[in-house]
C-alpha cells in the first residue's frame, strides 16, 4: 500500500516537472517572438519646412467711434410742434429735427422789433438835431443807448426762437426717435443720436514696447464678426502723446471708409497693424507640433538606415525638439530646431513615438492655408 503511494506521488512529480517544462518552453519561446517583434510601420503624411516672408504685424483689439457723435438735446424747455425727421434717416447740416412752440417769443418778438424800429426813428432825429444844437448831447446818448437795447432784446428773443428750432449741427445717420408731438422737453432732454458714420474712427491700444514700430500713416486691417463687413483697410491717423499709468500701454486712433455703414460706433474690431519690411520665417503646419508642458517637438522624417546585410529600407521618424514664434493662419514659425526642406509629420503626431517606422500617404493630406476662410461661421 505505502509502495503504491509512493510510486503514484512520484508519477505525478514527473507528470508535473513535464507540464511544467513544456510551459517554460512555450514561454521563453513567446519571449524571444516579442523580442524578434517588429510593429508595422504607421501611415502619416508630410509637410515640408519652407522658408518664407510673412508680413510684419502688430495685433490689438479695438472699439469703433464716431468722427462726430451727439445725443441731440432740448436747450430751453417747451413742448414739441412739430417733428421733421424719420428715425434711422440721413439728415444734412443745418436741417430741421425738431420745432418747439414759439408762439410766444413770436410775439415777443414783433414787439421787440417794432420797439426797435421807434428807437432807430429817434436815434436818427437826434442825430440830425444835434448838429444844430437843438438837443443836447445827453439826449443823443439816451437815444444811442435806446435803440443798442431794443436791438439786443430783438437779438435775445431770436436767440431763444433758434435755440427752441432744433436743427443737425452737422451731416449723418439718425437714431431712433425719443420725443413725440406735444411732448413738453425740458432743457437736456435728449431727442435723438445723430453719427457720422463714414469715416469712422476705431480706437486701440498697444504696449509701450511696440511704441517705436508705430507711427502715423502706417495702414492698418479691421475686422469684425459683424456679418459682411469682411476686411477694411485704413490708416493710423494719431497717436497719443502719453502712456497709460496702469497698464503701460499707449492709445492709438485709425481712420477707416465706411461707405456701407456697415461698421457702427461702439462696436469692437480685431486691429492688424502692417508694419514695414517683412519677416524671414521657416514655417510648418501647426497640426505637426506635439505641444507638451516641458517642449514643443515635431516629428521630421528620415531614411531608415540599414542594419547588415538583411536590413530593409524604409522611413522613421526623429523626433525633435523645437522653439515656436508666431502663429499664423494654417502655419506656426519655428525659430530654432529645423532647418528648410526637411519633412515634417503633418497630422497624428500624438501616436508617433522616436525612431517607429512610417510609410508617407499623402493622398489625404489637408489643405494648409495661411489665410484660411472657413465655409461655416
Amino acid at each position: 500500500m505505502t509502495k503504491r503511494i509512493i510510486i503514484t506521488v512520484i508519477g505525478l512529480l514527473v507528470l508535473a516537472g513535464m507540464l511544467g517544462g513544456t510551459k517554460f518552453l512555450q514561454i521563453r519561446k513567446m519571449i524571444a517572438q516579442g523580442a524578434q517583434f517588429v510593429p508595422p510601420p504607421e501611415t502619416v503624411t508630410t509637410a515640408e519646412v519652407k522658408a518664407d516672408q510673412w508680413e510684419s504685424l502688430l495685433t490689438a483689439v479695438g472699439s469703433l467711434e464716431a468722427v462726430q457723435g451727439i445725443m441731440v438735446t432740448a436747450e430751453l424747455g417747451g413742448k414739441v410742434a412739430r417733428v421733421d425727421f424719420e428715425p434711422g434717416a440721413k439728415v444734412k447740416a443745418g436741417g430741421l429735427l425738431v420745432q418747439q412752440d414759439i408762439a410766444a417769443e413770436s410775439a415777443q418778438l414783433r414787439a421787440a422789433e417794432a420797439t426797435a424800429d421807434l428807437a432807430k426813428i429817434n436815434f436818427e432825429r437826434m442825430a440830425k438835431l444835434l448838429p444844430e444844437k437843438v438837443v443836447s448831447r445827453s439826449d443823443y446818448d439816451n437815444a444811442d443807448a435806446q435803440l443798442k437795447q431794443a436791438r439786443a432784446q430783438v437779438d435775445t428773443i431770436r436767440a431763444a426762437i433758434d435755440k427752441k428750432t432744433i436743427r443737425a449741427p452737422f451731416a449723418g445717420r439718425l437714431g431712433i426717435r425719443l420725443v413725440h408731438l406735444g411732448q413738453f422737453l425740458n432743457a437736456g432732454d435728449p431727442i435723438v443720436s445723430l453719427q457720422t458714420l463714414d469715416p469712422i474712427y476705431v480706437n486701440f491700444q498697444l504696449p509701450q514696447q511696440q511704441l517705436a514700430m508705430v507711427q502715423p500713416g502706417i495702414p492698418i486691417r479691421v475686422t469684425s464678426n459683424a456679418q459682411g463687413a469682411g476686411v477694411i483697410e485704413g490708416r493710423i491717423t494719431a497717436i497719443n502723446p502719453e502712456v497709460d499709468r496702469a497698464t503701460r500701454n499707449v492709445r492709438l486712433q485709425a481712420t477707416l471708409s465706411n461707405q456701407d455703414e456697415r461698421l457702427r460706433p461702439g462696436m469692437f474690431v480685431n486691429v492688424t497693424v502692417v508694419l514695414p519690411g517683412d519677416e524671414k520665417v521657416l514655417a510648418i503646419p501647426a497640426t505637426a507640433v506635439l505641444y507638451a508642458p516641458y517642449s514643443n517637438s515635431v516629428f521630421i522624417v528620415e531614411e531608415k538606415q540599414k542594419e547588415g546585410a538583411q536590413g530593409a529600407a524604409g522611413k522613421v521618424v526623429r523626433q525633435q525638439f523645437v522653439e515656436l514664434g508666431e502663429r499664423r493662419g494654417d502655419f506656426v514659425a519655428v525659430r530654432t530646431g529645423l532647418k528648410a526642406g526637411e519633412q515634417v509629420v503633418s497630422t497624428g503626431v500624438f501616436k508617433l513615438r522616436n525612431g517607429q517606422a512610417v510609410v508617407v500617404d499623402n493622398a489625404l493630406a489637408p489643405p494648409f492655408k495661411l489665410s484660411p476662410e472657413p465655409t461655416e461661421s
